[in-house]
C-alpha cells in the first residue's frame, strides 16, 4: 500500500530549514526593564546612625519593648517612641538602618535586617545604640521592592560583586533574535515570559518575618527558605538550620512551642522542641492569598485578602482548630473587607 505521508514530512522539514536559513540575520528589539542600583559594600556596612526624631512617613513593622515602641520606616530605619506615658507618646530618636524592614528584641539587643545583612544593636542606652554584631549575607537573595511592578527585572545585568542592590532604575535594553516570521516571534515571547516570571523574586517579605525563641532567631530568609540563626552571642551570630519549603512564606508567629507560618497557599506548623532545628508538623490549605496568622488557646486565626500582589479575590477571616497540632481543621470563615493583618490579646 502506498502512502504520501513520509514524502510530505520530508518536504515540510526542508521548507522549515530553508525558512530558518533565509533568516540568519539577527533582528533587534528593545524593551524596558529594571536594572539594579548598587551601593559599595564598605559604605553600606557602616554602623547604624542615631538621628533626631522625625515624622513617620510610612509605618512598617511595629515592635513593643518595655516602655518603648519601635516603628520601622521601610528601607530607612526605625523610629523610637517613648511610651512611658501612653496618653502622650514621644518620638525621641530615629535609628538610620539602610534596607531595614524587620526587627526583634531580646533583652537589650535589637536585631534588625539591613538589606542582605543581619545586625545586632545594643540598646542599653536607648539614645546611644551600638552595633555589636553583624552577620554578613544572612539574606543574600532578598532584594528591595521594585519601583515599578509591571516591568521585568534585568537579571542578566545583576553582578553581586559590585555591591549591595539598594534599588532599581528603569533601563531601555536591547535583545536580538533570528529575524523574520513566526520564529522571531517565538524567541521574543520566550524571553519576555522568562523575565516576567522572575519579577516576583524582587518582593521582600511581609509582616513579622522575624521571630525570636530562646537564643534563636527564625527568619523568612527567602520566600521558600526558613532560616534559623543562633543569636546567643550577638557578636558571633551563626546559622544553625535552613529549611526549603514548598509554600511561599510570608509571616511567622510563635506559640506554645510551635512556629506557625503564614504562606500564600496555607498555614504551616513547625515544632520548636529543638529550637535550633524546627521540624515540620502539619499544614492546612487555603486559596492563594496574602496570609498573616496569630494563635491562642487552641485556635489559629488567619486572614486572607484580595489585591494584585496577593493574586486573590477573597477577603475573609478563617478560624482553625489546632487542638490536634497534627491535624488542623477549618472551623469557620467570616467575610471581611480587605484585611491587612491582625493581632490577638485574650
Amino acid at each position: 500500500m502506498k502512502t504520501k505521508h513520509p514524502t510530505f514530512f520530508v518536504l515540510g522539514l526542508v521548507l522549515l530549514l530553508t525558512a530558518v536559513a533565509c533568516n540568519k540575520e539577527e533582528e533587534e528589539y528593545y524593551y524596558d526593564a529594571l536594572s539594579p542600583v548598587y551601593m559599595d559594600f564598605d559604605e553600606f556596612r557602616q554602623a547604624p546612625k542615631v538621628m533626631p526624631a522625625k515624622g513617620i512617613k510610612q509605618a512598617g513593622k511595629i515592635y513593643f519593648k518595655d516602655n518603648y515602641i519601635f516603628v520601622n520606616e521601610p528601607n530607612e530605619g526605625i523610629h523610637v517612641i517613648n511610651n512611658a506615658n501612653p496618653s502622650s507618646p514621644q518620638k525621641i530618636a530615629f535609628y538610620e538602618i539602610m534596607g531595614n524592614v524587620d526587627m526583634a528584641i531580646r533583652g537589650n539587643t535589637l536585631f534588625a535586617d539591613s538589606y542582605i545583612d543581619l545586625i545586632a544593636i545594643d540598646i542599653s542606652d536607648i539614645m546611644h545604640p551600638v552595633e555589636v554584631g553583624r552577620m554578613e549575607n544572612a539574606f543574600p537573595e532578598i532584594l528591595p521592592f521594585p519601583i515599578e511592578e509591571n516591568l521585568p527585572f534585568a537579571w542578566q545585568e545583576i553582578d553581586h560583586r559590585k555591591g549591595v542592590i539598594v534599588g532599581w532604575t528603569k533601563t531601555r535594553l536591547k535583545a536580538s533574535y533570528p529575524g523574520g516570521g513566526w520564529w522571531g516571534w517565538w524567541r521574543t515571547s520566550a524571553d519576555m515570559a522568562f523575565t516576567n516570571a522572575e519579577s516576583g523574586a524582587g518582593v521582600a517579605g511581609s509582616m513579622a518575618r522575624f521571630m525570636l525563641n530562646e537564643n534563636y532567631l527564625y527568619s523568612v530568609a527567602q520566600p521558600f527558605v526558613l532560616k534559623t540563626i543562633d543569636v546567643s552571642a550577638p557578636s558571633q551570630m551563626q546559622p544553625t538550620d535552613s529549611i526549603n519549603t514548598w509554600r511561599e512564606m510570608e509571616t511567622l508567629f510563635r506559640y506554645d512551642g510551635n512556629l506557625f507560618v503564614g504562606t500564600t497557599s496555607g498555614m504551616m506548623i513547625f515544632s520548636l522542641e529543638n529550637p535550633a532545628q524546627p521540624v515540620f508538623v502539619s499544614d492546612i490549605d487555603h486559596m492563594n492569598a496574602c496570609d498573616p496568622v496569630v494563635v491562642q488557646d487552641g485556635y489559629a486565626y488567619v486572614t486572607l485578602r484580595s489585591g494584585n500582589t496577593c493574586m486573590n479575590t477573597t477577603n475573609q477571616l478563617d478560624v482553625v482548630d489546632i487542638s490536634d497540632i497534627h491535624d488542623p481543621k477549618l472551623l469557620k470563615s467570616y467575610p471581611m473587607f480587605n484585611p491587612h493583618g491582625l493581632g490577638i490579646d485574650n
